[in-house]
């Protein structure tokens, strides 16, 4: 019998090591804790498909791990954030955790639609292959009371979960995908939506503007030259397969980069055009702690406490925190006790 022919590992050299824009841009862990139900453990895989590529699309829970086993692991993964989903009877609620020190926010889910259910309202969702290979564009409307402790905190959370952006050296070409955070300061409710971004060419009229971005060729049987092609009546192009009306006017930019879209040129006007992805969120914030999932209470919706209260608190928090540190040094000194007296023996 011949030898069996072992394969070759080329990936496992150490020629495989990840860029420097890669090790040091935001990632994250979505996690759950505890039962969740169906619906939202759906959206929890909803909401790791919006922070791809930079999360891990195929991370195992265990019903077993705790929170603190995803931060020890967290620093050599370069993982920056945890994204934790919890239900109780009256809600569903969803953590941001910065690793490994904290703070942590603690939203309230009001209400959310899955991504399925997005898509299957739309006439002409927008998905392909290569849409959720780049980190998408953090869009913030109505976060301006940066005097506010809470504001601060949420437009850093939110801010620092995804890659930033140089706008002067930006390539057009990456920019696929945006989440908008709209905050309505009147009911302090965040709406969080997720939207693919599309390019096309304005100014043009139908049956160019078929030509340059269509994908079906119309039938031109009925055409005899080239103006019947170009006039706007022609039967080859169709009420079905024209664009509909021009966008408006507040949406229309001029290119100052080559886009990969077909039709759309340098210094020429294109339209920006938004197809929802999904999934809709409606987050109210309830708490901020200074920690992960503790510490120091900074901000509560529904609690208020006076100053002696919270120096209270703060008292009761630094003396637990001594006593433990002084427990865990006593715990080390018999230890080296311990092993002291064996060498000796």
């Amino acid at each position: 019998m011949g030898k069996r022919k072992r394969k070759s590992k080329k990936g496992s050299k150490a020629g495989g090591e990840e860029p420097e824009s890669v090790t040091k841009a935001p990632h994250s862990f979505v996690i759950k804790r505890g039962k969740v139900g169906k619906n939202v453990n759906e959206l929890l895989h909803n909401f790791r498909q919006v922070l791809e590529p930079f999360t891990a699309m195929s991370l195992k829970i265990k019903r077993y791990n705790v929170v603190k086993d995803f931060v020890h692991i967290a620093s050599s993964l370069n993982v920056t954030h945890l994204v934790i989903f919890t239900k109780t009877v009256k809600a569903a609620y969803l953590r941001l955790c910065r690793v490994p020190r904290g703070p942590t926010l603690t939203f309230k889910v009001v209400n959310y639609t899955l991504t399925k259910d997005v898509r299957s309202a739309l006439k002409r969702p927008l998905v392909y292959s290569g849409l959720f290979q780049l980190s998408p564009l953090l869009v913030l409307n109505g976060f301006t009371g940066d005097e506010e402790l809470r504001m601060k905190l949420m437009t850093s959370m939110w801010r620092n979960m995804l890659p930033s952006i140089d706008v002067n050296k930006v390539n057009l070409n990456t920019i696929r995908r945006c989440i908008l955070l709209n905050y309505n300061p009147d009911t302090q409710l965040i709406d969080f939506r997720h939207y693919a971004i599309k390019v096309k060419p304005i100014g043009l009229s139908k049956p160019v503007r078929k030509l340059l971005s269509g994908r079906k060729i119309p039938d031109f049987g009925d055409c005899n030259d080239v103006t019947d092609i170009m006039a706007d009546n022609n039967n080859a192009f169709t009420e079905s397969e024209g664009e509909g009306d021009e966008v408006d006017a507040i949406r229309h930019i001029t290119l100052s980069q080559k886009h990969s879209s077909r039709g759309n040129m340098v210094n020429e006007k294109s339209a920006i055009r938004l197809t929802e992805l999904g999934p809709r969120l409606t987050l109210e914030l309830m708490k901020i702690e200074d920690g992960i999932m503790a510490g120091e209470v900074l901000f509560h919706s529904l609690i208020k406490k006076t100053k002696a209260e919270a120096l209270e608190l703060k008292t009761k928090r630094q003396q637990k925190a001594h006593l433990k540190l002084s427990r865990k040094r006593q715990q080390e000194l018999n230890v080296k006790r311990k092993m002291e007296a064996k060498n000796k023996s």
